[in-house]
């Protein structure tokens, strides 16, 4: 006997367990979902999951835009 509550057709989270917020961004490194997407996502619809699915490949460039730091100090000396 298969037990059907274990076989339910949902939108899997996109969650890597790397777990740190950008300070400016507001995005999850690791995932690339707001904190807002993150705290909802069990209440979201199979739907709404897809769209932020959909949207996550888009905001990768937002966290990859270097701020300075020590290769930029370098290059200035």
């Amino acid at each position: 006997m298969t037990d059907d509550i274990w076989k339910r057709d949902e939108v899997e989270s996109p969650c890597v367990k790397i777990c740190v917020i950008h300070p400016e961004a507001r995005l999850c490194t690791g995932c690339l979902r707001s904190l807002d997407e993150i705290a909802g996502w069990s209440r979201m619809s199979a739907d709404q999951r897809r769209a932020v699915m959909a949207e996550l490949p888009s905001r990768a460039p937002e966290l990859q835009k270097r701020r300075g730091g020590r290769a930029r100090l370098r290059a200035t000396n």
